[in-house]
């Protein structure tokens, strides 16, 4: 187990990573996501060693590393552009850190052989131990990358966007086979990515970040439907939000009033998630205890198993619908067509002013 306290950590007195506290548990995939420059990147070095913090503490196992260097922490680092040596085979790159790590390195090359061989099977790269890293694809790579790291029994084992640099199809094929890895050998992973579904999809539990900041850190499922704040809910990129204000009963949105539960606090936002949202049929009425507002259609993307539409909202903002095939047919809709959104007002979550989630009670009902 890591616990990381008051973690702080500043380049050219602007603040890359701020007071950061996290325990990291056994036997946990853990996906952090950030947007570009948020101290993603930061802290996994500042967890590694490879950058000292201005302040703050890192403990494994109960052992205080803050100062200890990078080859004595016992963790792995998987970095994005492989890191492999040109010159050595596959078998070489991953026997590597077990001949030439300073502590305990196994000069017994039968137990060198045997690990590089188990660890090649578990990757599945058994037939390829032989061959020259130049003759590999990018997914291959990267596995050899993951099974050098993994070779050395690491307690953590650190992966800065390791999917970044493969195509969809092979991030995807990936996807699976590093949480199978994972689980087969119990090692915590600590997983940093850009890019929202694959934090979702990954992660027993999930950081959001910004700013050196950590925003929320919980189950993937409940961020994804209870974002803590504004700023998370956008990096989710999962949800249409709308800027404006509430009274007792209502949040007004222009011209618009959606149904609020009763004693809520003064609002500033409101959130609904592209798929909670649908658009009604023509001269369709709007369901009890629903929300709505007028939008002009301005484009649609059609994306395998779903369809996106694409709403132009009075202030000129966007608004977005997702349709999913295998519940709907998809809809065709003409170009500036204007159109009546709605949702249930249950649907909507709250932010006040400062953006922060507003609980609300189950069961609670709305004004009408």
């Amino acid at each position: 187990m890591m616990e990381v306290q008051g973690l702080s950590k500043a380049f050219s007195g602007v603040a890359a990573i701020d007071d950061f506290n996290l325990t990291i548990r056994e036997d946990e995939y853990l996906t952090l996501l950030g947007p570009s420059g948020s101290g993603k990147s930061t802290l996994l070095r500042l967890l590694a060693g490879l950058e000292m913090p201005d302040a703050g503490s890192i403990r494994l196992n109960g052992q205080d590393i803050t100062s200890v260097p990078t080859h004595m922490r016992h963790l792995g680092f998987v970095q994005q552009k492989y890191a492999l040596f040109p010159h050595m085979s596959v078998s070489d790159n991953v026997a590597f850190g077990l001949r030439f790590r300073e502590v305990d390195p196994i000069a017994d090359e039968a137990v060198v052989s045997r690990r590089v061989k188990d660890m090649l099977a578990l990757v599945g790269l058994s037939d390829l131990g032989a061959r020259m890293v130049g003759q590999l694809s990018g997914g291959q790579k990267q596995r050899v990358s993951l099974a050098r790291t993994l070779v050395t029994e690491p307690k953590i084992c650190l992966l800065d966007e390791p999917l970044g640099a493969l195509d969809a199809n092979l991030r995807e094929r990936m996807t699976v086979e590093l949480k199978k890895i994972r689980e087969a050998l119990g090692v915590t992973f600590m997983h940093v990515t850009g890019n929202e579904a694959e934090a979702i999809a990954m992660g027993d539990r999930m950081i959001v970040l910004d700013r050196g900041r950590l925003l929320q850190v919980d189950h993937p499922d409940v961020i994804f439907r209870t974002p803590a704040s504004i700023s998370v809910a956008r990096y989710i990129n999962a949800y249409n939000i709308l800027e404006g204000g509430s009274d007792a009963s209502h949040f007004r949105f222009g011209e618009a009033a959606f149904p609020l539960p009763p004693s809520v606090p003064d609002l500033g936002y409101y959130a609904v998630r592209f798929d909670a949202a649908r658009v009604l049929a023509e001269g369709e009425a709007a369901p009890e205890n629903s929300a709505c507002m007028s939008a002009r259609f301005i484009a649609s993307e059609f994306m395998g198993s779903q369809v996106t539409y694409i709403f132009r909202l009075h202030n000129g903002g966007t608004f977005e619908v997702v349709r999913h095939l295998s519940r709907e047919d998809p809809v065709v809709y003409e170009r500036d067509q204007q159109c009546t959104i709605c949702w249930g007002a249950s649907d909507g979550l709250l932010f006040d002013k400062e953006g922060n989630l507003v609980p609300v009670a189950s069961g609670g009902g709305v004004a009408q």
